[in-house]
């Protein structure tokens, strides 16, 4: 800064202290480009520090400072400083973003630098990183070279940089000279230096008369010699500037020790001149505001107020400053053409953009092309090859080194000479660089070789197929990711349909990519190539969209699952299925272990898409208002948007520290409490402080468009209801747990834990009505508190529903307030409570249309598409599940509990279990049969192995003997006060051992109804096992409680043996080993022990777990026990010696928080005792000597409790949590 100016400056400095607002003025040093963000930061709105900055910057830092004063009206202060402007001029008080002062024009004029365009937009960010190049030019010569692609503005950018008084005063005393050159050949060259050197001599001529003008050189080596005389004797400390420099052989004759500012395509031309050297990229883009201020401009009008199609138009052209221009200047002549401009940039039409007057080519296609001409042939062949490549698709050098069959390291070369001349562009940002064309090359591209299209991307799927012909990349690269996303594109747009058909109908295609991508992207190729996989074969291709749709959840899984394994549970005349079969025999001759499904086949499930978009619980997911994408976010605190049919991502995660409720705006908006986000951009548009002190529960946008409202809820105890921009709504006296707009935003209804639903007046924001939902339930009202969880209304505005604790309210009417109910057993409706299962009902029949089970967790939300097409829901259990409302139904099928028995014989396996409505169902090989109601709920099963009776225990402490399959009563045994947990016949049949949650055990003799009662227990008695410690001794009883105890008995006398107090919580588990010399315990307390028959003491502690021990099993060698946790971890134990030999256990949690998907239930040992069998959440198979896992099978539900294992280990039965049966097969 000047002497002068700094001394003005301090003299003033108390005055501005004292007066000035410094955040006003930096908004405008900011645009000058003398501040940045940092700085702005450092100096926190404190004019002390800002002036203290100030001093240390130059003059054109003063010169802008000045012009802020004048802008934000502190004319007095700005008087202070007038007098010590560098420079003085009448134009002083312009800002440099206007055009500099007087001294700069005359300088510019008289080089013959372009005047500013008539419509122009500063770009300070660009600018700055020029200027700060050219300042490196003050001492010594050298080259600032300016680069990108025809039309991002370089020839402007240049201009603009050199407009500023600072630095022509201080680096570039001797004027700045501009020649623009182009494409030219010699004699061309010529005429032009032959012209800058007449203007250089004409101007020091009339600086002083006494120099004489020369004659024209003759040749360019003369006129290089007569340049080089001009700018070192003439003008020393000058700047010239070569616009629109093409080749290098033009540049040499330019390497004159000089200082030359240069604007190029060809990022590499510099390397053939001396000197120092550097460089500014220009984007090709400008950013989106600019773009449409520009065309505001040309249409004299304001941003705001543009037609939706501006935007667009700036998105097609990717903000490209000579389509924003071009489409402008013709919009000034056709202001009315905005949707047929857009429908030509749209269908690549580029002759038709046309008419600049100040670019050098009369079209945008003509601008294109001259960029490629430039290329040796075989470079443009190569140049045209990239036809074929996506939109907004950057790709390694290893694709291009498979497409072109070379090294790549030659296609490195090849594509850094496309980089150097802005054809192509590089991401430097990773290893190794990937690259990319921008939107506008490659559109040019396609229509160019339209014809040919076809061809080359056939040319790149025989090459792939050349070079993979053993298979897939697997290396999970960037080149690897290209072809697993990419391949099918290809495939598609050569017209290669047998080929795309028999990659995409192979398991082992799905299996490779989905492990390397994830499953979206393979169901994306589903829904995109479905047409053309339909003329092949449709129900194929319907069977492995289904598939992946299904199971998409699972396939996001680490680690990944075995999907021929998942593929084995899909229906039998299904393609997937067959292709699995065959592998798995094939992996079972090599000793793989893989489970066949044989009753699957009654099975549909009703969800059209399930999917595991995040890690953690889900609890909120929405639909966009035109039901093509789908928002969700959880506890992972991030927002995700991706496409409702295929689920594949639409916008990158967005990080958000609180979120758990948000609602879509229109098409390009989320709210998420309480932030206004744009899904297209992924930006934020707004946020609402201040608004409430405690948590926000929900937020709703009005319905229509007249009026756009946000109301918000909360758990403020009174300000609990605010609707943005009007009013705060008063009323409730508890937190506000749920807010929704009637559908023509009259009114707004709120549900509240105070048990009322109100609903409001928007526009005065007044009570209207008040319906208190809690007397509804008057019954229980004393007893516990009624919460209003949620409401909405129907289309017609005239019906409200409402739900409250494990109710739905349907009031018809709400001028009358007449209500209706909806009955909900199980407390299962989705609005209700929080819980796994989803019902549908028709609200004005009172009928439930359909059971929507599949959720292995609560159920937080639920959403209708607008077209009432599709149900979305979310879960804890990590999972978004969309539902076809037209094809879901009230399940016909029996819904079997989970206490179930089974026996194996001879093949033939019959399996018993009570269903949902107190039957006990039943089937032996393929004989069905089921039992009439029973007057209680069946809790336990058993199968008499010597006749054809089953037992059962009911929770009104009933037994009862039934003959199967005819459903006969044997036998009504009473005795038990509460309900019946296990029973179990002899092997002999005669009696049936039954035991209870009233403590005790009773001994049956079923035929007679003669009883032993076996008492001492103080705590319910889970379950038994017979104890036989030889073969010929006498069997006695070893029973387990919640009291902590294990107690032997003599079943016939009743006689208590043992009583022995184990552990110090309840004992979950026994197990006799086969011996019958040692028993094992586990217990709530987190331990396990063994314990001898022989002395009845404690042999062993087992400790390690970090969980209740809920289930332990010894090997059939009696040498390992086997233990497991309710955190899902199994640990094998040496006997002998009690110590730990492996754990059986993932690397990570699962979706519900474990290690097993639950708690680890049961656990069996295979006869060889290789083999370790666990149920939790799934049911997995684990190699005993090893620790690992051989096979996992995922139910359709979870928490199973029990599975039953054949002698010879190659068949399970087991029951999940919703009620379906599962007999597997060991694929032989």
């Amino acid at each position: 800064m000047e002497e002068g100016a700094r001394s003005c400056l301090l003299q003033s400095r108390s005055s501005l202290e004292q007066d000035i607002r410094a955040s006003y003025l930096m908004d405008h040093m900011i645009s000058d480009g003398v501040l940045t963000g940092d700085e702005e930061d450092r100096i926190r709105k404190q004019a002390a520090a800002l002036l203290e900055l100030l001093l240390r910057k130059d003059n054109h830092a003063y010169i802008s400072f000045y012009n802020a004063l004048v802008r934000e009206s502190y004319g007095d202060l700005a008087s202070l400083l007038h007098n010590s402007l560098p420079l003085v001029s009448p134009e002083a008080e312009k800002s440099f973003s206007d055009g500099g002062t007087r001294y700069v024009q005359a300088v510019l004029s008289e080089g013959g630098v372009p005047q500013r365009p008539v419509v122009f937009v500063s770009r300070p960010a660009l600018m700055n990183r020029v200027r700060e190049k050219l300042y490196h030019l003050q001492k010594e010569p050298g080259w600032v070279t300016v680069f990108g692609m025809a039309g991002s503005g370089k020839s402007v950018l240049a201009a603009e940089a050199v407009r500023d008084h600072a630095l022509i005063t201080e680096c570039f005393p001797g004027g700045v000279h501009w020649l623009s050159v182009g494409q030219l050949d010699r004699s061309d060259l010529l005429v032009r230096i032959q012209s800058l050197c007449f203007r250089l001599e004409q101007q020091s001529q009339e600086k002083d008369p006494s120099s004489s003008l020369h004659r024209p050189p003759g040749s360019l080596e003369e006129a290089k010699e007569r340049l080089r005389f001009l700018m070192l004797r003439r003008y020393p400390r000058s700047l010239l500037i070569l616009d629109d420099i093409w080749d290098s052989s033009v540049l040499k004759a330019f390497d004159i020790q000089c200082r030359v500012l240069l604007t190029t395509r060809d990022r590499s031309l510099a390397d053939c001149v001396s000197g120092s050297k550097s460089e500014v990229a220009v984007e090709s883009g400008l950013e989106e505001d600019q773009a449409l201020e520009i065309l505001a401009l040309y249409v004299n009008g304001k941003p705001q107020r543009l037609p939706e199609q501006a935007r667009s138009i700036v998105r097609e052209c990717k903000g490209s400053p000579l389509v924003v221009s071009l489409i402008g200047a013709l919009l000034r002549e056709f202001p009315d053409r905005w949707a047929y401009y857009l429908h030509t940039l749209q269908q690549k039409k580029f002759k038709r953009i046309r008419k600049s007057s100040s670019y050098d080519y009369d079209a945008l296609d003509q601008a294109m092309a001259a960029s490629i001409q430039v290329l040796s042939e075989e470079h443009r062949e190569r140049y045209i090859d990239l036809t074929v490549l996506e939109k907004d698709v950057k790709v390694p050098a290893k694709v291009l080194s498979v497409l072109w069959d070379l090294e790549p390291e030659e296609v490195e070369d090849v594509l850094q000479d496309f980089v150097n001349k802005s054809l192509l562009f590089r991401d430097c940002h990773h290893r190794p660089y990937l690259y990319y064309l921008h939107d506008l090359q490659l559109d040019f591209l396609a229509e160019m070789n339209r014809s040919g299209l076809e061809s080359l991307h056939t040319k790149v799927v025989r090459q792939y197929q050349q070079r993979y012909s053993q298979g897939p990349p697997t290396s999970g690269d960037e080149e690897c990711l290209y072809w697993f996303r990419f391949l099918t594109y290809h495939m598609a747009k050569a017209n290669l349909t047998q080929e795309l058909c028999s990659l995409m109908f192979s398991l082992d295609w799905v299996r490779t990519k989905a492990q390397i991508m994830g499953p979206a992207h393979l169901i994306n190729d589903y829904v995109e190539y479905g047409a053309i996989l339909d003329k092949e074969n449709s129900e194929v291709r319907g069977q492995f969209q289904e598939f992946l749709s299904l199971n998409g959840h699972q396939l996001e899984q680490r680690p990944f699952p075995d999907v021929v394994q998942l593929a084995l549970s899909q229906p039998d005349s299904s393609e997937v299925y067959r292709q699995a079969l065959l592998q798995a025999q094939e992996r079972a001759t090599r000793g793989g272990l893989y489970l066949d499904w044989v009753n699957k086949s009654s099975l549909k499930s009703l969800s059209r898409l399930v999917v595991q978009p995040h890690q953690g619980s889900i609890y909120s997911a929405c639909f966009s208002h035109d039901g093509t994408k789908i928002a969700s976010c959880g506890s992972s605190k991030t927002l995700r948007v991706r496409h409702t049919h295929s689920f594949e991502i639409h916008l990158h995660p967005l990080y958000l520290p609180h979120i758990s409720v948000f609602v879509y705006l229109r098409n390009y908006s989320i709210c998420v409490v309480c932030q206004v986000w744009n899904v297209e951009r992924g930006t934020l548009m707004r946020v609402f402080e201040d608004e409430h002190e405690e948590q926000v529960n929900h937020c709703q946008f009005t319905n229509t468009r007249r009026r756009l409202l946000l109301a918000t809820c909360s758990n403020d105890k009174f300000m609990n209801t605010k609707v943005s921009l009007c009013n705060t709504m008063f009323g409730h006296l508890e937190p506000v747990n749920h807010c929704c707009f009637s559908p023509d935003d009259a009114y707004l209804s709120t549900s509240s834990s105070d048990g009322t639903l109100k609903l409001w007046e928007v526009s005065s924001a007044n009570e209207w009505k008040s319906i208190d939902v809690a007397d509804m339930f008057s019954e229980q009202r004393e007893q516990t508190e009624v919460m209003v969880k949620c409401s909405t209304w129907s289309a017609g505005g005239r019906t409200i529903i409402c739900a409250a604790r494990n109710a739905v309210f349907v009031i018809f009417d709400t001028n009358q307030c007449a209500w209706h109910l909806l009955p909900c057993p199980d407390q299962r409706y989705t609005h209700t409570q929080p819980v796994s299962s989803l019902q549908l009902w028709d609200i004005e029949t009172s009928k439930k249309m359909a059971d929507c089970s599949g959720h292995l967790s609560w159920v937080h939300g639920v959403q209708f598409s607008p077209d009432g097409s599709l149900l979305l829901s979310c879960s804890d259990d990590q999972t978004v599940r969309v539902w076809e409302t037209k094809k879901v139904h009230t399940s016909s099928a029996v819904c079997l509990k989970r206490d179930s028995d089974v026996l194996f014989n001879n093949g033939d396996i019959t399996v018993v279990a009570a269903d949902n409505r107190n039957r006990l169902n039943g089937r032996t090989g393929a004989v069905m049969f089921q039992s009439e109601n029973q007057e209680s709920r069946i809790r336990c099963t058993a199968i008499c192995s010597q006749t054809s009776a089953v037992g059962l225990g009911r929770e009104d402490g009933t037994i009862q003997v039934l003959e199967v399959p005819s459903g006969t009563s044997l036998a009504t045994l009473q005795g038990h006060t509460r309900t019946v947990l296990h029973c179990q016949f002899t092997p002999e049949g005669h009696t049936l051992i039954t035991s209870s949650e009233d403590t005790t055990i009773r001994v049956w003799r079923w035929r007679t109804g003669e009883c032993v009662v076996l008492e001492g227990h103080k705590e319910q008695v889970r379950c038994f096992s017979l104890l036989t410690t030889t073969p010929s001794s006498e069997t006695h009883l070893l029973s387990w409680s919640f009291d902590g105890t294990i107690k032997v008995w003599d079943m016939s006398s009743g006689e208590r043996l043992q009583d022995l107090v184990c552990h110090q919580g309840a004992v979950l588990a026994c197990d006799v080993s086969p011996d019958g010399q040692l028993f094992a315990t586990t217990s709530a307390d987190k331990t396990a022990k063994v314990w001898s028959s022989a002395s009845w003491e404690c042999v062993r502690l087992l400790t390690g777990h970090q969980d209740c021990v809920r289930s332990c099993r010894f090997s059939w060698d009696g040498r390992r026990l086997a233990t497991g946790d309710d955190n899902g971890e199994i640990r094998l134990w040496n006997v002998k010696d009690g110590t730990l030999l492996k754990i059986c256990s993932r690397d990570n949690k699962d979706a519900m928080d474990s290690l097993h998907g639950g708690w680890v239930t049961d656990l069996h040992f295979s006869p060889d005792n290789t083999v370790l069998l666990s149920t939790g959440g799934y049911i997995k198979w684990w190699n005993v000597e090893k620790g690992e896992a051989l096979q996992t099978f995922y139910p359709t539900g979870a928490n199973l409790k029990r599975i039953h294992v054949s002698p010879d280990f190659s068949t399970f039965v087991t029951i999940d949590n919703i009620g379906i049966l599962y007999i597997l097969k060991k694929v032989e």
